[in-house]
């Protein structure tokens, strides 16, 4: 098993200036409509930290994911706090350097192969991981979104993740409230990749069910590529304003992706593919097992387009919901 190396407090900040070279305006009422492949040519560059499944099991922005491989950017750092198989994914194609998670793995099926094979035999490279629980991870995002030098908890005293990871520094209570707190350190993304149900041109984003930690993480991050199962009118999305959980004014691209979350579920969208996890599971368990499906899934479907025609019709319309459950309407008139 190779040795890990020392993590220094260097390593963990951002790579680059908050201004990135070749970025979209940044005025509210840009048009940041891009496509895909465009978008993450442009934000995620090598070497960057890039947040990923902020909203835990669903909403993964796999398209994004299958994306970066194709066009093989890589010394990536991966934030998040439950991936699922979308850091495997990219761990398998040798583009990580490191893991700052709170877990890694397949969640219907336990393990991740790929990333256990990079772990304990450093194969297709070695990776450093960086260990957070879900709730510290959270507040490291939170801490860099309001721009807080650091976030007192008492989340994680005595577990072996303090000593291992530099965000999370054992302090005294600095107002006399007495005994020991942990520090927990912002961090701060370079990218992160948002998956959402709708959003309008100019990165205005609705999204409803399990948000996670998105709206810190799109806050802390440097930049801010949102994918989306819908491009609305910007009217459209005024009409529910408390439901606008990412505004465009953070936003660097907006990209449409149709299923672009699959095979994780989407609300009011589709289901879960629990099918997807399992044949994963079992066809990654070796290395060239990986590469046949990276073939298969990404080689030979070289968009979202062609990634849903190899899904064919009948498997995609068995995820879609049969019976549908609607909030009440509300009135914003006063």
């Amino acid at each position: 098993m190779p040795k890990p190396k020392d993590i220094r407090m260097d390593d963990l900040a951002p790579r680059r200036a908050p201004e990135r070279p070749g970025a979209l305006p940044h005025h509210p009422q840009s048009d940041k409509v891009l496509p895909l492949g465009e978008a993450v040519a442009r934000f995620v560059r090598p070497g960057d930290s890039v947040a990923l499944g902020t909203c835990l099991e669903q909403m993964i922005p796999f398209a994004a994911t299958r994306e970066i491989i194709r066009q093989g950017t890589g010394d990536l750092s991966l934030i998040g706090p439950v991936s699922d198989i979308c850091f495997d994914q990219l761990i398998g194609a040798g583009l990580a350097r490191r893991v700052m998670a709170a877990w890694v793995g397949n969640v219907m099926m336990g393990s991740a192969y790929c990333f256990r094979r990079a772990v304990e035999r450093g194969e297709p490279r070695p990776i450093e991981v960086v260990e957070f629980s879900n709730f510290t991870l959270a507040l490291a995002l939170h801490a860099a979104a309001i721009g807080a030098p650091f976030l007192p908890t008492r989340t994680a005293l005595g577990s072996d993740i303090v000593g291992k990871n530099p965000l999370l520094v054992p302090a005294e209570d600095p107002v006399g409230g007495g005994g020991p707190i942990l520090a927990v350190r912002p961090l701060s993304p370079d990218v992160a990749i948002v998956h959402v149900q709708r959003a309008d041109p100019r990165g205005n984003a609705i999204l409803w069910g399990s948000l996670g930690i998105t709206s810190d993480a799109v806050r802390a991050a440097r930049a801010v590529i949102v994918t989306a199962e819908e491009i609305v009118s910007p009217e459209q999305i005024r009409r529910d304003p408390n439901r606008v959980a990412i505004p465009g004014i953070v936003v660097a691209a907006v990209c449409e992706a149709r299923w672009g979350a699959h095979p994780s579920p989407v609300q009011g969208y589709y289901r879960r593919d629990h099918e997807a996890y399992a044949d994963y599971h079992r066809v990654t368990k070796t290395r060239e097992g990986y590469e046949r499906w990276r073939r298969e899934w990404i080689e030979d479907a070289p968009d979202l387009a062609a990634y849903v025609r190899k899904l064919g019709n009948e498997r995609v319309a068995a995820l879609i919901p049969l019976e549908h459950a609607f909030p009440e309407p509300v009135d914003y008139g006063y």
